[in-house]
């Protein structure tokens, strides 16, 4: 059973690897062999997560290597890691089987599905990591393997924007680090442990020093997850093809940061430590004001992708606002959302990449009627987008209810505002969802009318977004027995 551990890491690695050096120049073969891998990791995941749930995290658990009495290499699917893992598991081989579609025309495909496979291994390391030194080395690999990924074009825009994410993110690494090494002197494991690893024997007459350590932390895993004033390298990555934009706003990139810092919370320093001190009140107001600003910075984009990418800000600060409130219902929330967002936005930015791919339009206004000729990715957005506003019965209602009473309920001014920021937020969301939808169906009798070769998207990618969609719908039905499941992870 362990095998299926390691290899959810290990397997994908080699595979991109392999691909990136031997560079076969059919692509059917290719495209085969890049579906094959994904399939059989997805399996390996998955396999892993079940058998966690079912015969329990430590038997699961795989030890590589030990560096030191603290620094280990390990990977453990607990409660957590198995519902990231499930995330991971599910939506790689669907944006695998869009990206044949969408890459056919970008180029150096071997490239992008050699990286494409190494950061599966990477992603799968950190939501499978045992301890925090793992989580700290696959979370800097997913850096290194996501960087191509993010300059696929080669432009300028695309060289900028790289030169952006790992500028960010190595700041980000910075900040990380030095909180690793507090842990290796003021905690006896970097296992990760529900309530916290820290000493109290050690920590006493330390506390306003781990404080600082652990607001800077926050951030630094924060740069992943685009807080503010470290999200400006996620719109600037809308540059790369449609598939490596869904990853990192959806997935792979910017979940991580959220995840890693949900383990900083909850199993590094332990809810019980920072909570009620200015550490929470800082960390709650940057997230409660990235909430606001995410969305009022994408009700103003006009471009498709950027106004998408934005929103993307908003809502990983709503599962970071969830997080910071410390408690067990702050923490259901944010993995709820954690969830319903991650296949909403996936879904939102297919149908922005098949816009683009098979018609060349980018920005909001130009996509008057589209409905008429692209009916399946009209409807599809529409499903998506009502999902993101909260409307009931959709899963994400019960996963921003849940956070913004878990807000409200963590007391003092940050908490209520933070629950206030979501309540605006929501009516900012629809202003900014429905205002596309509505150039979609709703023509303006001034809009030229399409062009006669203007058409809906190919099989592979209209196969993707019927599946996005029923997996919106049944995962908002099963919204009960998942939140039970989360709740038990308490």
């Amino acid at each position: 059973m362990r095998i299926l551990t390691i290899l959810s890491v290990l397997f994908p690695v080699a595979a991109g690897t392999l691909l990136l050096i031997l560079r076969p120049e059919s692509r059917a073969l290719r495209n085969r062999c890049a579906l094959i891998a994904v399939g059989l990791n997805t399996a390996f995941v998955l396999g892993a997560a079940v058998l966690s749930n079912v015969f329990g995290a430590e038997t699961m658990r795989v030890h590589v290597a030990t560096l030191s009495p603290m620094l280990e290499i390990a990977f453990r699917p607990d409660g957590a890691g198995t519902v990231f893992g499930a995330i991971i598991g599910v939506l790689w081989p669907v944006t695998t089987v869009y990206a044949f579609s969408y890459m056919e025309h970008e180029g150096r495909e071997n490239l992008f599905f050699g990286f494409f496979l190494l950061t599966y291994g990477a992603v799968a390391g950190i939501a499978y990591a045992a301890n925090f030194f793992t989580l700290y080395l696959c979370y800097e690999f997913m850096t290194l393997v996501t960087l191509p990924l993010v300059m696929h074009g080669m432009d300028d825009k695309a060289r900028s924007a790289g030169k952006k994410y790992v500028l960010y993110s190595m700041t980000g690494a910075a900040l990380v680090f030095i909180c690793l090494m507090y842990f290796c002197r003021y905690a006896d494991t970097l296992e990760f442990t529900w309530g916290g690893i820290l000493n109290t024997a050690k920590t006493a007459g330390h506390e306003r020093e781990l404080l600082t350590v652990f607001v800077l932390a926050f951030f630094g895993f924060g740069v992943k997850a685009a807080i503010f004033p470290f999200h400006r390298w996620l719109p600037a990555a809308a540059v790369a093809p449609t598939p490596v934009t869904a990853l990192l706003h959806a997935v792979a990139v910017v979940k991580s940061g959220a995840f890693a810092v949900m383990r900083l919370i909850y199993f590094g320093f332990g809810p019980d430590f920072a909570r009620g001190t200015w550490a929470q009140t800082v960390v709650m107001a940057a997230a409660g004001f990235t909430v606001m600003f995410g969305t009022g910075m994408a009700l103003r984009q006009d471009h498709l992708k950027r106004r998408l990418a934005y929103h993307t800000v908003s809502n990983l600060s709503y599962i970071l606002l969830g997080f910071t409130a410390m408690s067990p219902l702050g923490f259901v929330g944010g993995m709820l959302h954690l969830i319903y967002h991650s296949v909403i936005k996936i879904t939102l930015f297919f149908c922005a990449g098949a816009i683009l791919h098979n018609n060349g339009l980018e920005y909001v206004h130009t996509m008057e009627g589209i409905k008429k000729k692209m009916p399946v990715t009209a409807a599809s957005f529409t499903l998506a987008a009502l999902a993101l506003m909260g409307v009931p019965p959709f899963g994400a209602f019960l996963s921003k209810w849940t956070l913004g009473v878990a807000s409200a309920a963590s007391g003092g001014w940050t908490g209520v505002l933070g629950a206030a920021a979501l309540a605006v937020s929501a009516i900012l969301t629809t202003l900014c969802m429905m205002s596309a939808v509505v150039h979609f169906y709703f023509p303006t009798h001034e809009a030229p009318p399409l062009p006669e070769d203007f058409h809906e998207a190919d099989a592979l990618m209209r196969g993707s977004l019927l599946f996005l969609s029923a997996l919106i719908v049944a995962a908002s039905l099963l919204s009960a027995p998942i939140s039970t499941w989360i709740g038990g992870m308490t």
